[in-house]
């Protein structure tokens, strides 16, 4: 059953956040195909996507996972995956539940696949419609751009925040770096909004202070950890220490990070280049797209970095106010871009 998005009323105020969506980031024709996967707690932002998708003519169908199958749940639904392989633009809405991120891997391998045009937006709300999905895409396209460049010809890039963060990455040059600045095209999926320029790294090691938020679905358990931040430090690649006041928040992370054998390795060395964002708000979406440094352990995205190993998690961690050095090159001062 195709859901009805268009009978959904909604608030006003998403509509410049879907327009952007629509138009900007995904740039959709009207002869071109839509598939929209959504669920029953983001339904009024699917529909405001809707309407866009309907004023600019192209045909669509809508999913409600709920109409589906009960959540959380253990696998793609093979009508949504169908539709999908006939589709040449998809948006993804829905709110992480445990155990989901095997459904979310089986939709991105066909998207992958059939080179679709897909925005990626899970634990979408109305305050990242209307604060990261406001953003010029056109504005952090052109400055991510520019911390691709710098980044992708760097072997060693530093950072350091006021927090007590001091990490130094080292890359390597057969890895990829990829720019998803919410100008999404067929190469590469991305998250909306959009703002971050992200590789596997050959190596990290130092102290991270994650006082912005963690992934999945700890991030909306937890929110925003600036008044009990979680400490790691990381040794040739992998976690050796998590420390937190909130015992609850480390022991959940620790054993996130030890599903398997390749859980506890920093599979993501991101930069956050979405510059209409400031403050942490408590939402992985949003927050990890704030300029500054992120990592993540975990799948290391190989399809399209080139690592070649794997893993069944990926949970980002995301710090504040950092210094940023490629190379010798001071490129951020205090959270701000020095390019």
């Amino acid at each position: 059953m195709h859901h009805p998005l268009n009978a959904v009323a909604f608030d006003p105020a998403l509509s410049e956040g879907a327009r952007n969506a629509v138009r900007v980031c995904l740039r959709i024709q009207p002869r071109e195909k839509v598939c929209v996967i959504a669920d029953a707690a983001t339904e009024e932002i699917a529909a405001s996507l809707v309407a866009e998708i309907e004023a600019v003519g192209a045909p669509y169908h809508a999913w409600l996972l709920e109409d589906e199958s009960a959540r959380p749940m253990p696998a793609m639904p093979a009508r949504i995956l169908a539709d999908l392989e006939s589709s040449q633009v998809s948006l993804y809405t829905v709110q992480a539940q445990p155990g989901e991120l095997r459904t979310r891997m089986q939709m991105t391998d066909v998207i992958n696949r059939r080179k679709i045009r897909h925005a990626h937006m899970v634990n979408i709300n109305k305050q990242i419609m209307q604060e990261g999905m406001r953003a010029n895409f056109l504005e952090v396209d052109a400055i991510s751009q520019r911390v691709w460049e710098v980044a992708r010809s760097s072997r060693t890039i530093r950072a350091r925040s006021a927090a007590g963060t001091d990490i130094v990455a080292e890359m390597n040059p057969n890895y990829r770096w990829l720019k998803t600045s919410g100008i999404i095209s067929p190469d590469k999926w991305g998250n909306l909004p959009g703002g971050e320029v992200f590789t596997a790294p050959e190596n990290v090691s130092g102290t991270f202070v994650i006082d912005g938020v963690v992934g999945d679905y700890l991030c909306s358990k937890y929110g925003a950890l600036h008044e009990q931040p979680l400490t790691i430090r990381v040794h040739n690649n992998r976690l050796r220490e998590a420390y937190s006041a909130n015992g609850a928040l480390e022991e959940e992370f620790w054993a996130y990070t030890h599903t398997d054998e390749n859980s506890d390795r920093v599979g993501e060395f991101a930069i956050g280049t979405n510059i209409a964002l400031r403050d942490v708000i408590g939402h992985i979406l949003q927050d990890e797209k704030i300029p500054g440094v992120h990592l993540a352990f975990g799948n290391p995205y190989g399809d399209h970095t080139g690592a070649p190993w794997h893993s069944s998690t990926h949970i980002d961690v995301v710090g504040t106010q950092f210094d940023i050095w490629c190379d010798q090159r001071q490129i951020m001062r205090n959270g701000q871009f020095l390019l």
